[in-house]
């Protein structure tokens, strides 16, 4: 996977307004990136799981989270950090990784990133949305169903992600608009790694057949003008 080269394919097809972000599940036996900052050890407090996200999305931080370093138990939930973990609703087990599975979540912009991403993290409008579900369901891999309960987006993207390996259209949660800056126009979408070159190729040949963002609008036409706004005949 060339980051440099998808980097460039969002940024020509979507144009996203915050940096799309690569993110890392390791486990305890794996090397963390030599040039991270840890939430507790360089900002002097822990944070949500959505907070690392966003910093790295719009601070352009490259962000490792641990066990210490995150406060709010819907993150604890998804990364497997409880060992007793809240009873699980239907679906919610897709969303929530095993207990001591993972020791660390890193994310950082795609193009600063230096190790292979499990996934890349867009925040995006509806119509940029638009675009990579065009893409997904032409050539790119497909696209999971939608599961928009508002709640705990942090394990539809850091979980069910992973464990569906199925592009994911996303509604972002309570929290992440509090915590994570999330604004009402953004949506999420999330690519599995085994899908990112599907969908570059395909935003490409998608854009190639006409599909657009910006959005082309009709405008070649004569408008219907109103009659305060026609040239008068004898003018």
């Amino acid at each position: 996977m060339d980051l440099k080269q998808v980097n460039d394919a969002l940024n020509t097809y979507i144009k996203p307004q915050t940096f799309p972000v690569a993110v890392k599940l390791y486990t305890g036996q794996e090397t963390l990136p030599a040039k991270v900052r840890f939430p507790v050890k360089d900002l002097g407090y822990q944070i949500a799981l959505c907070q690392a996200v966003a910093l790295s999305r719009r601070y352009g931080w490259t962000i490792a989270v641990g066990k210490e370093d995150q406060c709010c138990i819907g993150g604890h939930t998804a990364l497997g950090f409880l060992d007793n973990p809240p009873a699980a609703r239907p679906g919610d087990e897709q969303k929530r990784h095993e207990p001591g599975k993972y020791a660390y979540m890193v994310s950082a912009p795609i193009d600063r990133a230096d190790f292979e991403p499990d996934l890349i993290c867009l925040y995006v409008n509806s119509a940029q949305a638009m675009r990579l579900a065009q893409a997904a369901v032409n050539g790119g891999g497909g696209i999971a169903p939608a599961l928009p309960t508002g709640m705990g987006d942090c394990g539809d993207i850091m979980a069910r992600t992973i464990k569906t390996d199925m592009n994911q259209f996303i509604l972002p949660s309570g929290g992440d608009r509090v915590f994570g800056s999330t604004q009402d126009h953004e949506v999420i979408f999330t690519i599995p790694k085994s899908k990112v070159e599907l969908m570059m190729k395909a935003l490409g040949d998608t854009h190639a057949a006409g599909f657009r963002y910006p959005v082309l609008t009709d405008v070649r036409h004569r408008p219907n003008l109103a009659p305060f706004l026609e040239i008068p005949k004898n003018a």
